[in-house]
């Protein structure tokens, strides 16, 4: 008999997979593993002696800068999930979370965040220093990164942005949606939930990512009958907090290839301005639908695929 892996920091979060919580791949999307990191936020703050820090009412906020998201193992309609959260780091303003995402019938990991927050005014978003009790309660929540949370494909360092809607069109990035922000896109302080970028990005991904796709099936060895997409790891940006009535623009392009995944960045923009409300970078497959596996790139769609890859793009 084998025994589950024991896993750092303690339940922030309780529940499980909705049928409607699932896109066309058959397993929950990843708009809902973010929902559920925010909802742990939640937990996550309440012991570090922030109860109210998502409420209306707030004197202060834990307002999310990154996320690094590995996802490991799916979830499907049904199953159960929990969330274990702890303290990776805290700063003078700052802290980096660990958030771990658990399917408890078995004691695996379906998907982990490093999350990094500022403890900032709720409204005006601006970072003052944590108060005590917070402090003496991040000792006692310390936790290390397990090797399957860590950055795997994606470099973590801190970086200046490149992204502009005037550099989207230099590189001629593919805009995959366009849109606005609704009330009830943004949370009770007005901010729009972090949810939608990632969300966002889901919906207008397929007629960008199709055709790589194909290419990759196409040269596939052997060929599989149905296809569709999964990402295995992102690292997300949040540059500035749009809220109701703000427009949004995604650009995306291929930065490039290895023997088993598509490595893509996604801009999202402010299409008045020109400037970037967040960027990402994305460990993107090509998934076996019945073997519920990654469809490998081989050498000769790696050479058919470099034609699209977009020279000079990072976050």
């Amino acid at each position: 008999m084998t025994t589950a892996e024991v896993f750092p920091g303690v339940e922030i979060w309780r529940g499980g997979v909705n049928t409607w919580d699932c896109d066309e791949m058959g397993h929950m999307n990843v708009r809902h593993y973010v929902v559920r990191a925010q909802e742990g936020l939640v937990g996550l703050a309440a012991e570090l002696g922030l109860p109210h820090a998502f409420s209306p009412y707030a004197n202060a906020t834990l307002l999310v800068k990154e996320h690094h998201i590995r996802f490991l193992r799916e979830a499907q309609a049904g199953a159960p999930l929990s969330m274990l959260g702890g303290v990776i780091a805290m700063g003078e303003c700052d802290a980096t979370l660990l958030q771990l995402l658990v399917h408890p019938a078995t004691g695996e990991l379906a998907a982990t965040f490093q999350t990094t927050v500022v403890h900032a005014t709720p409204r005006e978003g601006e970072p003052f220093p944590w108060p005590r009790i917070a402090r003496e309660r991040a000792e006692a929540l310390k936790v290390a990164v397990p090797e399957k949370a860590q950055a795997r494909s994606l470099d973590l360092s801190p970086f200046e942005p490149t992204a502009s809607l005037a550099r989207a069109d230099d590189l001629n990035l593919t805009r995959i949606g366009l849109g606005g922000l609704l009330p009830s896109d943004c949370d009770v302080f007005g901010r729009m939930r972090a949810e939608q970028f990632i969300g966002r990005v889901s919906d207008g991904i397929g007629a960008f990512i199709h055709p790589f796709r194909d290419v990759v099936v196409e040269h596939a060895e052997p060929r599989p009958a149905r296809t569709g997409g999964a990402v295995l790891e992102y690292r997300i940006a949040y540059l500035a907090w749009p809220g109701a009535g703000d427009r949004l623009e995604i650009r995306s392009g291929l930065i490039g290839t290895d023997a088993r995944t598509m490595r893509v960045a996604h801009w999202m923009l402010d299409p008045a301005t020109g400037r970037p409300w967040a960027t990402s970078e994305a460990i993107a497959i090509t998934f076996d639908l019945d073997a519920r596996k990654v469809v490998p790139i081989s050498d000769t769609a790696r050479k058919a695929l470099a034609a699209n890859e977009v020279k000079g793009l990072a976050l």
